[in-house]
């Protein structure tokens, strides 16, 4: 198997945006009170409930990646449901804790989860079939279809500003063959849009090639689509400034960084906007590092007033799932906190833990759930033995926490 290796680009971090499961982004008034947590004083405890919706013995048994993107595009809002985005996918049949022949891979997968609650009987999980076999659903179109090319999944969002089109980012992912650990490399940062009607498995997507990498060089490519934070006033993000912010990771040290556009230009990649370190600028070359070691899956989201979390797992694959906060969606952000150690429930020498995020849209006021992903070196060895280890294992952050008055909007 192609590990996924978000551990080869460790994008950006989920800076997590505080949001409810059930309504309300932290800090989020409430009958005329602001919320306000300290972020340095929390408790964690295994978010079971989500683990379990994930442990399943026929079809879709395995995925990793895991965004979450509620279909009306805010966080907050109440009576939703959500789509949640995989990359590699195993599909299969278990029969009690052994895997039977015939288990299958395909590069991407999603599942519809109708409301906010973990509920087994109101998740979907969807697979492309053509002829009667599986495929994955997002496919890179070229001249010449190309079975050692092929797309893994970055965030997404659903957009208010275009009609409520689901856009996700997608890197093109092609096998070298060199007989190396990991023997793929990244040849292509795309965005995908799916119109708000579309019917699975979205034949009428398009895709759209983001300009801004020459992959034919040896230069450091930005990888674009580690995390989006739509914080506009359409998403009913509080104290918007009407930007989506587009996190993308740099390089082997995983550098973060920062593009930004308005929600109804986010086709127009000429119009984007990079963060230098003082403001903001057309050429992308002049992106600054945020923050660096983060993973290739994160999330950046607004956990109260004047607070930002940047949620990530050190380095893509070591063990700590970190956050840190700044004031605004680029910072600055302070030192790393250490949420969690994955350690503390995966000690099998042979798996591996990568690519924390926070669910903001899954998480209730002044909580996080953050999800982690498993995996093994020696996949196809392991998952003879473990076939359930290839799924999201969850935990839930709970932050100290009081009410302010405010004044009424």
């Amino acid at each position: 198997m192609r590990i996924r290796f978000y551990i080869k680009f460790n994008i950006l971090l989920l800076v997590l945006s505080l949001s409810s499961c059930g309504g309300g982004n932290i800090g989020k008034k409430q009958g005329g009170r602001g919320l306000e947590i300290n972020e340095r004083e929390f408790t964690v405890e295994a978010a079971a409930d989500w683990t379990r919706l994930f442990l399943r013995k026929s079809g879709w048994f395995g995925g990793d990646g895991i965004f979450a993107i509620p279909f009306s595009g805010k966080d907050s809002e109440q009576n939703d449901s959500l789509l949640f985005l995989f990359s590699d996918t195993t599909i299969g049949e278990i029969d009690g804790d052994t895997l039977q022949p015939g288990m299958m891979m395909v590069n991407n997968s999603v599942a519809v989860l109708k409301g906010k609650k973990p509920d087994s009987s109101r998740i979907e999980f969807r697979m492309a079939r053509e002829k009667g076999a599986y495929e994955a659903i997002f496919i890179p179109k070229t001249d010449k279809p190309d079975k050692d090319t092929y797309f893994w999944l970055g965030d997404g969002f659903a957009n208010p500003d275009a009609n409520k089109d689901l856009f996700i980012f997608a890197y093109k992912i092609t096998n070298t063959h060199d007989g190396s650990p990991f023997p793929f490399k990244e040849t292509g940062n795309a965005l995908i849009r799916v119109p708000a009607k579309s019917d699975f498995p979205y034949a009428d997507q398009k895709q759209l090639p983001l300009p801004f990498n020459d992959y034919k060089t040896d230069e450091e490519a930005i990888s674009f689509g580690a995390a989006v934070f739509n914080n506009s006033d359409s998403a009913g993000e509080m104290d918007a400034d009407g930007f989506t912010y587009i996190y993308g990771i740099r390089g082997k040290n995983k550098k973060l960084v920062s593009a930004r556009i308005k929600p109804a230009n986010i086709e127009a990649f000429d119009k984007w906007e990079f963060w230098n370190g003082k403001g903001w600028s057309k050429d992308v070359k002049s992106a600054t590092t945020l923050s660096d070691s983060v993973s290739n899956e994160l999330s950046v989201s607004r956990i109260s007033k004047g607070k930002y979390a940047l949620i990530y797992q050190l380095g893509s694959i070591f063990p700590e799932i970190c956050m840190q906060v700044g004031p605004t969606p680029v910072g600055p952000f302070g030192p790393r906190i250490v949420l969690y150690k994955t350690t503390n429930d995966m000690q099998d020498p042979d798996l591996f833990t990568y690519n924390a995020k926070a669910h903001p849209a899954l998480s209730a006021p002044g909580e996080l759930l953050i999800s982690y992903n498993v995996n093994s070196f020696k996949f196809m060895e392991v998952i003879q033995k473990k076939p359930d280890l290839y799924r999201p294992r969850f935990i839930r952050v709970k932050f100290k926490q009081r009410f302010l008055q405010t004044n009424p909007q």
